[in-house]
């Protein structure tokens, strides 16, 4: 029915204008007169894929049915399990066509710019400062809400569309099970198949035990142990000292186990964690292949007991701490002549290593360990260890797409720490750096030669 036709016949009280503004109409001027067209009431937005999906895959956003070239803004959102909100948004333009694809098109500005398919996820900030994105429940995904929304204004635009993709941490076919052997506190995640797999155990660092980089490791065919080593259930709740043979009942439940591989595991640590991978590697039987990002090569924290045998910690005296402008605290670096006795002696170990290194890491001197790690090994007669630099990366390197985490508070210190990196490419060095811990275990736990040479 016609404006026209509609007050004729006496049913429309309203103004013209009201009445194409409530039609869906956009106002067009010629030559001082005024016009009405119909305007796009809704988009469609397209996600590939489409279901569900792990959250270490990428995915490909794209937009139908806009106005040729179109301004429109795309936000999108989460909530952890903790109900902290973390948000991002970039400001596009459609094609003469009307359509938008974001592995093409470029971010005109927002939370990032240019051509970044996965921008939208790795740029989420939270809504509080110094939160880090974590997943707590890897059982559960996290909804990842997204929304076109007309124009670049500062002020949100009318709602043209909107998807929600779940994103999980167990692809089919995980299983994950709870282990509570002995002393031992650790979930295992079993990949799809009857097995068996080759062996990993996973450390995360002084923040505590996640299980989310061991369950998505596990999709790519590992049977991952997320071990557990404090804060958590009846183990300490703080690192007053670590004994190293809690770590070597973990050694020895994997080699046990009917769905590992022997006759060795490898080993995958992160900070703290990581230096007891070195230990580890370095004291225990049954290791082939350790995985360090961004580790010191002394030990940290606690003092390490094992046997009649005693490795003195590093230490975190405040008084080796600085701070920047932003009033973060950030180590200098601690390796000084008096505290040589807290080195870990890993040219013991029989197992090639994987330095992982953010050259921009502001907790360790990552760089400098690994070659200091590189060094002592070669002048032991063993081989030189694999170090990847990653340029503009901080100390938090996590699986591909979590948004980097640039300070946070420090579970220790219980100050804020700033952890470095840039965020575009601390992005980029998650998705290679993934890769290459993959290739590195294929390699050196199931005997496949080939291993990806990083594109950074």
């Amino acid at each position: 029915m016609s404006l026209a036709v509609l007050r004729a016949s006496g049913l429309c009280s309203g103004t013209l204008k009201s009445w194409a503004l409530w039609l869906g109409m956009l106002p067009l001027r010629s030559r001082g007169r005024m016009t009405w067209a119909p305007t796009r009431m809704a988009a469609t937005l397209n996600l590939e894929p489409a279901g569900r999906c792990c959250w270490d895959e990428p995915v490909r956003i794209a937009v139908r049915g806009l106005a040729p070239e179109q301004p429109v803004t795309l936000r999108a959102s989460l909530r952890d399990e903790r109900n902290a909100l973390f948000r991002a948004h970039a400001r596009y333009r459609a094609d003469a066509r009307g359509e938008l694809d974001l592995a093409r098109a470029p971010a005109l500005g927002g939370s990032f710019a240019g051509v970044e398919p996965m921008g939208l996820l790795w740029a989420l900030e939270p809504e509080k400062p110094l939160l880090r994105l974590v997943k707590r429940d890897v059982q559960t995904p996290f909804a990842v809400e997204l929304e076109v929304l007309d124009g670049h204004g500062p002020e949100a635009g009318r709602l043209l569309g909107r998807a929600v993709q779940e994103r999980g941490f167990l692809r089919p076919g995980v299983r994950r099970e709870p282990v509570r052997a002995g002393r031992l506190r650790a979930t295992l995640f079993l990949p799809p198949g009857e097995g068996p797999s080759p062996g990993i155990i996973d450390l995360f660092g002084s923040g505590g035990g996640f299980e989310y980089r061991a369950s998505l490791l596990a999709g790519h065919g590992f049977a991952v142990l997320a071990l557990a080593y404090f804060r958590f259930e009846d183990l300490p709740e703080y690192l007053s000292d670590t004994h190293l043979e809690y770590f070597e009942e973990a050694v020895d439940f994997m080699l046990q186990h009917p769905k590992v591989k022997g006759p060795s595991v490898g080993l995958l640590g992160f900070s703290k964690g990581g230096d007891l991978c070195l230990s580890m590697a370095s004291f225990l039987k049954g290791i082939t292949a350790t995985v360090l990002i961004n580790a010191c090569v002394a030990n940290t924290v606690a003092p390490l007991y094992y046997k009649d045998m005693m490795i003195p910690n590093l230490g975190n005296d405040l008084g080796k701490l600085k701070i920047t402008e932003s009033g973060y605290f950030t180590f200098n670096n601690p390796l000084e002549e008096p505290d040589q006795l807290s080195l870990i002696p890993l040219e013991k170990a029989q197992g090639p290593f994987l330095f992982i290194v953010g050259t921009d890491d502001h907790n360790w001197k990552s760089e400098l360990y690994a070659h200091i790690a590189s060094e002592r090994l070669q002048a032991h007669g063993k081989d030189r260890p694999q170090i990847i630099c990653y340029p503009e990366t901080g100390h938090c390197i996590d699986p591909p797409y979590f948004p980097p985490s640039l300070a946070s508070v420090h579970s220790v210190l219980n100050k804020p720490v700033y952890c470095g990196g840039e965020p575009r490419a601390h992005s980029r060095a998650q998705v290679d750096a993934w890769q290459q811990i993959q290739a590195f275990f294929h390699k050196h736990l199931n005997g496949k030669k080939s291993v990806k040479h990083s594109k950074i």
